[in-house]
């Protein structure tokens, strides 16, 4: 499960949308304003549109994580994976060529 997933479901959970959805849902259902089928429908596209909300606020973060990140020049993953590798490159040829 990606950060993004996490904090999508930690979102939707603290404010309880998918059980008042449901509530609210069931509640139509019980007082034939809604049959059961159209009800199942209404959750599921409000699910689909409450998903895909999260998925903007969680791109919008994690963008704006980014611009954080690069503003206070921390490096990225890659970056330090990159240098660890070429510290490696070099010891490998410093030793080597001490061994000469």
């Amino acid at each position: 499960m990606s950060i993004d997933q996490i904090l999508h479901r930690a979102l939707m959970a603290g404010i309880g949308l998918p059980e008042k959805m449901k509530e609210i849902v069931d509640d139509l259902v019980e007082k034939g304003e809604l049959s059961k089928s159209q009800g199942a429908r209404l959750v599921k596209e409000c699910s689909a549109k409450v998903t895909k909300s999260g998925e903007e606020i969680n791109k919008g973060l994690s963008e704006l994580l980014d611009k954080a990140l690069e503003k206070m020049n921390i490096p990225t993953r890659d970056e330090v994976e990159k240098l660890n590798r070429k510290l490696t490159a070099l010891s490998a040829r410093v030793k080597k060529l001490e061994g000469s």
